[in-house]
């Protein structure tokens, strides 16, 4: 299975942190943010990640080059203006593939292990949410029974990664647009799942996040 790394964003909210650099190359107990992601990609078996670039897309590319160096294939989706995770994932088809893939927003850590992610997706999407954090106190999406649900009771957060089949983005168009535009629909006919995570999650959006987790890795 393939996966996409979303790394185009400017990291406005990081102040000068990225005026020379892209926020998933910060940092971290002398590790970039987006090693986390490959890391836990390769022990679950991933061998081909395709990384969307926009802010800094130079210096992401000198940064992890080929892939290589961490047994990967990693290949890169050009954007000349930030498109959305929707637009995002669109743009880079041609090289996903049509089989199912992941999709991890970079600016984020987990423990989760991404080989428990489901490789066999039976619905159109399965997404991984999370306890709501306090930046998000009303969540997106309730999960009963697997599914996620439009509405009800007990929002949860996604937590910016799970699996998506090809199709839920080919009809969608190219432009610049979120993941709802692509997600809400199928939520609608019951065509996504879903698990809820109660292990570490971080959303890495600030400084005062970064260092959260510096803290936390440091403790481990």
């Amino acid at each position: 299975m393939k996966a996409m790394i979303l790394a185009a964003g400017k990291g406005e909210r990081m102040g000068n942190l990225t005026e020379n650099t892209s926020k998933v190359l910060l940092q971290v107990n002398g590790k970039a943010l987006i090693e986390y992601h490959l890391k836990n990609l390769v022990s679950a078996g991933v061998t081909d990640v395709v990384i969307n670039l926009c802010y800094h897309a130079d210096k992401i590319q000198d940064f992890l080059g080929n892939g290589q160096h961490y047994g990967l294939t990693i290949e890169y989706s050009l954007e000349e203006k930030l498109l959305g995770l929707g637009g995002g994932v669109h743009n880079a088809l041609h090289l996903l593939g049509d089989a199912p893939f992941f999709v991890i927003s970079g600016d984020m850590w987990t423990d989760y292990n991404y080989a428990d992610l489901s490789k066999q997706l039976e619905s159109k999407a399965h997404l991984v949410m999370t306890n709501n954090p306090p930046f998000h106190p009303n969540g997106d999406y309730p999960l009963e029974n697997g599914i996620i649900l439009m509405s009800g009771k007990n929002n949860l957060n996604y937590a910016g990664f799970g699996v998506f089949h090809p199709d839920l983005f080919r009809n969608s168009g190219a432009g610049s647009y979120g993941i709802t535009k692509v997600l809400n629909p199928v939520i609608e006919e019951g065509l996504v799942t879903g698990e809820h995570f109660q292990g570490a999650w971080m959303n890495i959006n600030t400084p005062k996040e970064l260092e959260a987790l510096r803290i936390k890795l440091e403790n481990l």
